[in-house]
């Protein structure tokens, strides 16, 4: 397996890491993450179909543009794999072809040949996709037989369009299924909030899908300012500092959950993903030295499922996290890059959700506020 980084610059590809393919013919895989007019409106995709005439063509949206161990705003960057004894069949489908998200998350593995396959890569449209829904629904069919992982496409903070794109001009709706074949393909991955749990564990009373409307019969939103202070004051923006941990169920590990808007007249506020009626919630807080070290525990407990530096590892991480550090955004993805040494490529990028399992062998989740990293390799 071979990688070679490159930023989308001036209509032109330049090559980030120095040991660029001698032969970029041999490339299958290309993953381009950008800022959505730029991926939408430039010459990307006509651009890297003609530099990698074989290869499968990804395009996804972001929040920002992760590089080694730098994060960028309004770039592309552009991961191109040459994989030497794995084999990959990408497949797509289109939320609008489907009577909701479920549904669509069904057909996506519908469509994949679980025969000799070792792990599956997601990336979906972020903003006309549940990805509460498209979890489950992805789930009900791969049911823990190989690992998943994955994220949502992200728009900025304008949170109005996505796109993603398969071997295509990046649009709306698409979702993407990556599965790769073969026993040589080494895959690990870790996810990480690094958010602090602060007051009682309380019962969701009244919530239809993403929206919660009560806790223990109280107005959910006239409960969560109690807990803001003088930060109640600047809502919605300020929600972003004070997300949610859910457990649907007991033995749960929380996950948790951004809140996206609030609705004054109902009481209620909107989440980045379902909260279910009778699920325990209990709200969190930001710590910026806490959120830097989850990065660097996820990147730890990937590592130490491998035996050797991998050849690659795929940030995903929330617009949520990107939001709170602010100017010390770059310090989680530094942080990742001291964990992997210089022998391993970054690249990803800030999504409007992220997706893997809790530990090995157990089904994928849709997070928020998490780093999520997967790392690629070949034995």
């Amino acid at each position: 397996m071979q990688t070679t980084l490159f930023l989308f610059d001036d209509n032109k590809l330049q090559p980030q890491s120095k040991n660029a393919m001698a032969d970029l013919t041999k490339t299958q895989l290309v993953l381009g993450f950008g800022e959505r007019e730029i991926i939408s409106t430039q010459p990307v995709y006509e651009e890297l179909k003609s530099q990698f005439p074989g290869a499968h063509i990804v395009l996804c949206s972001t929040a920002g543009e992760i590089i080694n161990n730098r994060v960028n705003d309004n770039s592309v960057s552009v991961a191109a794999i040459e994989l030497e004894k794995t084999s990959i069949h990408p497949v797509a489908v289109n939320i609008r072809d489907y009577e909701n998200s479920y549904e669509a998350g069904k057909a996506l593995i519908r469509l994949i040949n679980f025969t000799n396959l070792s792990y599956i890569l997601i990336i979906s449209d972020g903003s006309n996709v549940n990805g509460s829904e498209l979890v489950r629904g992805i789930n009900e069919l791969v049911n823990n037989r190989v690992p998943v992982t994955g994220g949502l496409a992200g728009d900025g903070t304008n949170f109005q369009s996505t796109v993603v794109g398969l071997n295509e001009k990046p649009s709306n709706g698409n979702i993407v299924a990556i599965p790769f074949y073969g026993k040589h393909f080494v895959v690990s991955h870790a996810s990480m909030g690094g958010w602090e749990i602060f007051g009682p564990e309380r019962t969701v009373t009244k919530a239809v899908d993403n929206q919660l409307f009560e806790i223990e019969g109280q107005k959910a939103l006239d409960l969560y300012k109690t807990y803001l202070g003088p930060y109640a004051d600047e809502l919605p923006g300020s929600a972003l500092l004070f997300p949610l941990g859910i457990k649907i169920n007991d033995d749960d590990a929380p996950i948790v959950r951004t809140i996206l808007s609030i609705d004054q007249e109902t009481g209620s506020m909107v989440f980045a993903g379902d909260i279910p009626n009778g699920s325990k919630v209990r709200f969190m807080k930001a710590n910026f030295d806490k959120l830097v070290d989850a990065a660097t525990h996820a990147a730890g407990q990937a590592f130490q499922k491998l035996t050797s530096a991998p050849q690659l590892a795929l940030l995903i991480s929330c617009v949520g996290r990107k939001a709170v550090l602010g100017k010390r955004t770059e310090e989680e993805v530094e942080a990742v890059a001291e964990t992997f040494g210089n022998k391993t490529l970054l690249t990803g990028f800030y999504s409007y959700g992220e997706i893997s399992p809790f530990n090995e062998n157990a089904k994928c989740e849709l997070h928020n506020q998490t780093m999520t990293i997967t790392t690629f390799d070949e034995l």
